[in-house]
């Protein structure tokens, strides 16, 4: 069973920087990740995307989180890691971690989420 776990998520204060990190494992053999990312809550209780990267390295982010959040990831280890930078109270936010995994020679994937780690920037 497919499993991420996240890391970092901590109180900081305006204008700080925290680390999230999201290990997947579990994978079976025939399983490869193609996309791999962070989320968080909208106002309407939807997740949105904050960051994500595909397999071939493509990075796309949310307008809000542009020049300050950077996303990297360790294809040999499947971990994906958020550094957040010049956070602001409007980032507070439970962060999930997102992995659209397909099996070979299948076309459709099949996405698998974190439990989420709480982030929480005070004014």
């Amino acid at each position: 069973q497919v499993q991420l776990v996240e890391s970092g998520g901590e109180p900081v204060q305006t204008g700080g920087s925290l680390r999230l990190s999201c290990r997947a494992s579990g994978l079976a053999a025939n399983m490869r990740i193609n996309t791999m990312g962070w989320y968080r809550q909208s106002p309407e209780n939807q997740r949105e995307l904050v960051a994500s990267i595909s397999s071939d390295g493509i990075t796309k982010y949310a307008d809000s989180v542009l020049g300050r959040f950077f996303l990297s990831r360790d294809y040999a280890q499947n971990t994906v890691s958020l550094q957040m930078h010049s956070l602001r109270p409007d980032d507070t936010n439970v962060y999930y971690c997102n992995a659209a995994v397909r099996r070979l020679g299948r076309s459709y994937e099949n996405n698998y989420w974190g439990q989420g780690t709480q982030v929480t920037v005070s004014s």
